[in-house]
């Protein structure tokens, strides 16, 4: 019996070894190509999801029937319709982001708004949280924070299984000087070092937690289990909280990525926040829907984001 384990196991490892091969052959071809080519593909390949009505766009209709009720149904599917189609260039855009050099992506930010706010919050010394909820690229996102004259920053990192992808994914989000940190106990001890040097922390805001890291909060009208991280590290130093995205845009002569920072809903600094973390929680959450109502076939619908719900509700997958 242990012969035979060790042999299903081993085949199980080369058979992930082959989907990884020729996953990274594949995003290095599509790195040869310009953006705009990309995005094209990106939305022939989210039509095709949608046209078929797969797994992914059944549950982005559910997410936008849950969260814009005030909507015609016909308005709802289309901004699933578009979403679909957004995700898929998100995917797509995973080959530039990842494999083109540091200036060739720095070349496609083509706008940057907002700034001011993730240099004041530098300067003041404290460190910042930045919040990156699964908006435009965020790949794009994460790349551009080390290269915008704030210095270092520390972002959470899971690695996928795979070892090749773990480095091509690890080379490539670290490349510009980005500080990994790995999403356990020793991690967040990283990220709370870090703001107190004064660094700036980069977080997706918009996961959902473990059973110990979570409580649930009002996000778009419903209850959403919500990280309690983000304003534990802002009450044990004192760093400043800003919204931030990568969104796609373009002119009449290039492809690239808009970069804005925003502020949050002042309520995510409560007074106390261990005394008072749900109006902090509730404050996190307005503020990704603020920036969510902006682009809002950008974000990522697909996300089964009300998988855990309160005791005694109905689950909505």
């Amino acid at each position: 019996m242990e012969s035979k384990n060790n042999g299903g196991l081993a085949h199980i490892s080369d058979h992930y070894s082959l989907k990884s091969i020729l996953l990274i052959f594949l995003l290095k071809c599509l790195a040869l190509l310009p953006l705009g080519v990309l995005r094209k593909a990106g939305a022939l390949l989210g039509w095709l999801c949608w046209t078929f009505s797969s797994r992914m766009a059944v549950t982005t209709k559910a997410n936008i029937n849950l969260c814009f009720p005030e909507m015609t149904t016909n308005d709802r599917n289309l901004l699933a319709r578009n979403s679909i189609l957004e995700t898929f260039k998100t995917i797509v855009e995973a080959a530039p982001a990842w494999l083109w050099s540091e200036r060739k992506v720095k070349e496609h930010i083509l706008e940057v708004a907002g700034l001011e706010l993730l240099e004041e919050g530098f300067y003041q010394g404290k460190g910042v949280v930045v919040l990156a909820p699964h908006l435009g690229n965020w790949e794009v996102f994460g790349l551009y924070l080390n290269n915008c004259g704030c210095g270092q920053s520390s972002q959470l990192y899971q690695a996928p299984k795979d070892i090749r992808l773990d480095r091509l994914i690890y080379a490539a989000r670290s490349r510009a000087g980005a500080r990994m940190v790995a999403t356990d106990i020793k991690g967040v001890a990283t990220l709370l070092k870090s703001l107190k040097s004064g660094e700036i922390v980069a977080i997706l805001p918009d996961q959902v937690p473990g059973d110990t890291g979570g409580e649930f909060a009002p996000l778009f009208g419903n209850s959403a289990h919500t990280m309690t991280l983000v304003p534990k590290l802002i009450e044990k130093t004192g760093a400043k909280a800003v919204m931030g995205f990568a969104a796609r845009t373009q002119t009449e002569n290039k492809h690239g990525w808009k970069i804005i920072f925003k502020e949050v809903d002042d309520k995510i600094y409560a007074e106390h926040i261990q005394n008072d973390l749900q109006t902090s929680l509730s404050a996190m959450n307005r503020s990704i829907e603020n920036v969510v109502k902006e682009y809002p076939a950008q974000y990522q619908w697909e996300y089964k984001r009300f998988k855990r719900v309160p005791a005694g509700n109905k689950k909505p997958y």
